[in-house]
């Protein structure tokens, strides 16, 4: 069951992004000293070592475990879909969400070879959030009741949480808040999504710029960007990313939409995303611009962009095996190994 507080408006999510915990030294340190005494040349297994060590301090505990990962995706719809922005019917949006109910869908594949539990919350999906040419997206109280969906999703206990996304249309306004947040153009930022090209892309080249030129002319923090711009799945996914924060749950962050629905954290509050991961690099240009910004690496490069959680799901495949390599290996003392043959 979920520790997380609820938000009650956007000025209690301000005050909450100001007094986040911080990470337990304590069990980074243990992590580090530990690897410093495996049978293996020092950094031999790179990465996966800095993992380890930041799997021990966001959980808490020393060793990390392993043992109970899980992915949530979260699906809505989003009102400039009338602007034709993607090349896909909204009517995927209900049906893939049916679909990952019943366990079809490529997340469920993955999570069944990760042993990764996995959940599929609906937002709204009946109806839309507002088009952001016309008015902001959400009013507070929307942008609330999503973001406390992905707040509600995390759980004390669970070794990580990976959220992802359902929602056609949904990399506009992901490119639309990145925009609003760092600056540039919206030819830099947005993708071919779902397959955007031709008169498709224009058009939602054109809805991102206009969308941000509207928004942001009275000079709105990085919170109102993300109620004005964003969308009810992008929202949650962000209330999981701040509950896994709260609860000692480290976050692998997904592919594009799932980082830029994240970012407004961290533009708010600097170090808010200190426990997440980009689990990988997706084929989305924006994603590259914004794995800078933030100054994280993905850990994988697969040219994925399906989106769902699929890529913070693969690497769960990475997480366990560096925390299996870190307590499942002797120490020279254990194995009675000379040091100087490192």
């Amino acid at each position: 069951m979920t520790n997380a507080p609820q938000i009650k408006s956007l000025d209690h999510l301000r005050e909450i992004l100001r007094n986040l915990p911080g990470p337990d030294e304590a069990a980074r340190a243990a992590a580090i000293a530990r690897e410093s005494n495996l049978i293996k040349p020092k950094g031999a297994l790179g990465r996966l070592e800095e993992l380890t060590a930041w799997l021990a301090a966001w959980q808490g505990r020393h060793p990390p475990v392993m043992d109970r990962p899980a992915a949530a995706t979260f699906a809505g719809n989003h009102g400039i879909m009338k602007h034709r922005v993607s090349p896909c019917p909204v009517e995927v949006t209900w049906q893939q969400s049916k679909n990952f109910a019943q366990g079809g869908g490529s997340i469920n594949a993955f999570c069944r070879s990760t042993g990764t539990e996995h959940k599929t919350y609906d937002i709204a999906i009946d109806s839309f959030t507002h088009d952001f040419l016309e008015r902001p997206a959400m009013d507070e109280d929307d942008f609330c009741a999503a973001f406390n969906v992905g707040m509600a999703a995390v759980e004390r206990g669970m070794s990580v949480f990976c959220p992802g996304e359902m929602g056609i249309g949904n990399t506009t306004p992901a490119s639309a808040m990145v925009m609003a947040l760092y600056g540039g153009t919206a030819e830099q930022w947005t993708g071919y999504g779902a397959g955007a090209v031709g008169p498709i892309m224009e058009r939602k080249i054109k809805v991102v710029n206009d969308g941000v030129a509207k928004h942001t002319a009275d000079n709105p923090d990085a919170v109102e960007i993300a109620r004005r711009l964003g969308g009810r799945e992008l929202a949650a996914m962000a209330g999981a990313a701040l509950s896994g924060r709260l609860q000692r749950v480290p976050v692998l962050l997904d592919g594009f939409p799932c980082s830029a629905s994240a970012a407004f954290l961290e533009a708010f509050q600097p170090g808010a995303l200190d426990h997440c991961q980009i689990a990988h690099a997706s084929a989305e240009v924006g994603h590259t611009i914004l794995t800078r910004k933030l100054a994280k690496d993905p850990i994988l490069h697969m040219g994925m962009r399906l989106g769902e959680g699929t890529g913070a799901v693969l690497a769960v495949h990475l997480l366990r095996a560096a925390v299996s390599c870190h307590t499942g290996m002797a120490t020279f003392e254990e194995a009675a190994v000379s040091r100087n043959q490192r």
